[in-house]
Order: C-alpha cells, then structure tokens, then sequence
C-alpha cells in the first residue's frame, strides 16, 4: 500500500468513525456486553449455589440462555447487530489513532467482538455456541501434538495472565474512567471497579490452568472460563467465592451499561 492509497484509507475510516451510525452502534455493542455479563453473572452464581441449569458459564452459555426464551431469542439480534458495529467502530479506531500501542488494542477488541458477533450469530438462529471444557480441551490437545505445542499452550496462558493482571489493575486503579466522558456517576464507577477486578482474576484463572496445562502436558487441566469457574467453586470457602465473582462479572454489566452511555465514541 504506497501512502497516497494508505492516507486516503485513513481518512475514509475516520469519516466512518464518526458516522452516527457507527457511534450508535459502538454504544448499543456496549450495551449488547453489559446484557451479555448480566446473565453470565447469574449463571455463575447459580452454578455456585447448585441451583442453575446445564448451561456453561461462559459466553456461549450465555448466550444460549438468552435463546432460551422468547424475549431472549429478540434480544439476541439486538446482541448481533451491537456487537458487529462495536467491530467496525473499532477497526476503524485501529485504522485512525495514534501510537501503535493504542492500534494494537484497537485491534484486538475488533476481533474479541468480531468472534462475540459471529457466536451470537450462530447462537441465534437456532445453532449451539460450542462452548464448555471440553471443546477447550480438545483444542488444546490438538496443538499439543504439533511441536513446540507445549510452549504455545504455555505462552497462550501467560498472555491471558497479563489480559487479567491489567484487567485488575484497571479496575483497582479506575482506569476504566479514561474510557468514559462527563460524570458517570459514582454507581457505574464502583461497579466498573467491581467488574474489572472480578473478570480479571477470572481470566487469570484461565491462564493458570493453561500454564499447568503447558507444565504437566495434559490437555485436559486447559479450561476456558467455565472450567475456570467451575475450578474455583472446588476451592475452600469455593461457594462464596465463585458467587463473589459472579457478582463481580454482572457489576461488569452495569458498568457496560453505564459505558453505552458514557463511552468515548
């Protein structure tokens, strides 16, 4: 791409950046995840009180709730739509900020919520979100067999141990609020708090479990986050600790709906 080609591209993605229908969108994806946290939230604290379904606790699980009833079934489309305009609001936020640091995040979110788009997608007409621990495992134990597996399992988790190291560390620090613009108001700021400290220490059970994974070359210790959270109601004291995270990612919805809000789109 010579630079004519490369500034003209730049311009255009910020001309659609600012689109009314893209800001819109970005907010209503926020909104899409707020709803999305909400009812992983209440699965995990149903899985730890032994009354929920069999639903895994992660996103596809969520998901499959909502399709489960009528108003859901509605609301996953609404899920669809929010999720893919956040993807194009951050792509083309990748293609016009500054600093590759800032590009890289970008980035990955566009893809997180491209992959968020295409599960609600399928998920809403009528296919399975595929999620649970066994799907992980199996993944998991397909690229162990390749060489240098183990070290790619194992690098894996280290990153989702640094994705959750920073989401606490936005959270205790309120960093989440260079993210927002005007006066949130103190409920979205503890519960963004809350929120990013609860899914970060869940993510750092993930990439523990990726590690021991790596470590002890057994496929089957990699979980993603219904194993993850289903490795923490086995703890002592796991009961409260698994509702306390559960708690924890649905105070993450209300932030996401606060964000929807207040984002700076």
């Amino acid at each position: 791409m010579n630079v004519d080609t490369g500034s003209h591209a730049r311009r255009a993605a910020a001309g659609l950046e600012d689109h009314p229908v893209l800001t819109v969108g970005a907010r209503l994806g926020y909104a899409a995840s707020g709803l999305l946290h909400l009812v992983l939230g209440w699965i995990a604290v149903t899985l730890a009180w032994g009354t929920g379904g069999q639903e895994s606790a992660d996103q596809s699980g969520a998901l499959e709730q909502l399709a489960s009833t009528s108003v859901g079934a509605v609301l996953l489309w609404v899920i669809v739509v929010g999720f893919g305009l956040l993807t194009l609001w951050q792509v083309t936020t990748a293609m016009t900020t500054d600093g590759t640091k800032d590009r890289v995040k970008a980035a990955g979110k566009a893809a997180t919520y491209l992959v968020l788009t295409g599960l609600a997608a399928k998920v809403a007409t009528g296919g399975s979100g595929g999620g649970g621990s066994e799907q992980t495992t199996s993944l998991t134990a397909r690229v162990m067999e390749n060489p240098l597996g183990q070290v790619a399992v194992g690098l894996v988790g280290v990153g989702i141990l640094v994705v959750g190291g920073y989401h606490v560390v936005k959270g205790w620090k309120e960093k989440f609020r260079e993210d927002l613009q005007g006066n949130p108001g103190r409920a979205v700021v503890v519960a963004g708090r809350v929120g990013y400290v609860a899914k970060g220490v869940a993510l750092g059970i993930v990439g523990a479990l990726f590690v021991l994974a790596a470590v002890t070359n057994d496929p089957d210790e990699a979980q993603g986050m219904d194993g993850a959270l289903r490795t923490l109601l086995e703890l002592p004291l796991g009961t409260a600790l698994l509702t306390a995270v559960g708690l924890g990612i649905a105070a993450y919805g209300v932030y996401s709906f606060g964000r929807a809000r207040y984002a700076r789109v």
